[in-house]
């Protein structure tokens, strides 16, 4: 055999012996992976009625609660319609004039709903006594209803509505880095606390209403979850929005250590040329004057736009500024 087919053939067995070994070294294929959670074609939720199976992709979302507010818009949930007019000017969805506004709870324009086709209607707060109206103008949507119930722990209800939404929309890690800030900021409040007397208060058209622990709007649950001490509690106490009527001779005698506030009007009546703030209402009243919670400053009061916010940022905010002013004595 010539020195050319010698080299011919041991060439073919070495390139043979090349793939064999590709084939050897070639890594199996990876087997499918399972449909990921942003790829899922529906999605099963618990809220206070029951049971839902949304279809997902989402392709037309309405939020009237008040309480989500703030959570869909920093995710950059789009909106098809909602209650603009109730959303603080801190919400970026009060600019998006695409959005078809459902007025507020007072004078609402439930029938525009019809117009965008909602799969999916975020109701609560105000609007929760428009439940069946949006059940029949949108008969093909979820009407999803998370308000905090009646009998469950607060801290724990704004936790459970948080999460839910972050399964809705596929942001549980943006849903949990909510709910483990409020977790913290209660944290902060517990250790700093140590008993003393407190009273919750809110200011509207320049009065102060006294908002019961337990019961009263807004900062009435926080008595429960962070267990503060009332400076006076009253019977047959309400959830008024105004709070209830009490003369601020009784605060005084009360004597708190501290004070917490919501400015009800900073919400809604800040442009108005008679609005009080509720600083100069509380730290000017003569009759306040000589009170624990006044001559020491302790006076927390609630984000601005609280009232028309009540959300988990919101209680996070102002928890950790009472952890700040309780740290501080």
């Amino acid at each position: 055999m010539s020195s050319r087919r010698v080299y011919a053939a041991a060439s073919a067995v070495l390139v043979s012996a090349l793939a064999l070994a590709s084939c050897a070294s070639t890594p199996a294929a990876e087997p499918e992976q399972p449909t990921s959670a942003a790829e899922a074609t529906s999605i099963t939720i618990e809220d206070n009625n029951g049971t839902h199976t949304l279809d997902l992709p989402l392709t037309s979302v309405v939020a009237t609660d008040n309480r989500t507010f703030e959570t869909l818009d920093s995710w950059g949930i789009e909106l098809t319609a909602g209650a603009v007019a109730l959303m603080p000017s801190t919400i970026s969805y009060t600019e998006d004039s695409s959005i078809i506004d459902l007025g507020n709870h007072r004078e609402p324009n439930l029938e525009a709903i019809v117009a965008v086709a909602p799969d999916l209607i975020i109701n609560g707060q105000r609007f929760a006594q428009f439940h069946d109206d949006f059940v029949s103008y949108a008969p093909d949507a979820t009407v999803l209803e998370l308000d905090p119930r009646e009998g469950e722990p607060f801290d724990e209800e704004l936790k459970r509505q948080t999460t839910v939404l972050g399964e809705i929309f596929g942001k549980q890690t943006e849903a949990k880095e909510l709910t483990d800030a409020l977790d913290d900021a209660i944290a902060r409040v517990k250790k700093a606390y140590d008993g003393e007397s407190v009273m919750a208060v809110t200011t509207s058209g320049g009065e102060i209403g006294y908002l019961a622990p337990h019961v009263g709007r807004t900062l009435g649950p926080v008595f429960d979850f962070l267990e503060l001490t009332p400076a006076l509690e009253v019977a047959e106490a309400s959830d008024d929005h105004q709070g209830d009527d009490i003369a601020v001779e009784a605060i005084a005698d009360s004597n708190p250590d501290w004070i917490l506030v919501m400015d009800r009007d900073a919400a809604v009546a800040s442009d108005d040329p008679n609005y009080s703030p509720a600083s100069d209402i509380l730290e000017h009243s003569e009759a306040l004057a000589n009170v624990t919670a006044v001559t020491k400053g302790h006076i927390v009061y609630m984000p601005a736009d609280t009232y028309t916010n009540e959300g988990i940022q919101t209680y996070t905010e102002f928890l950790n500024n009472f952890a700040d002013a309780l740290e501080a004595r």
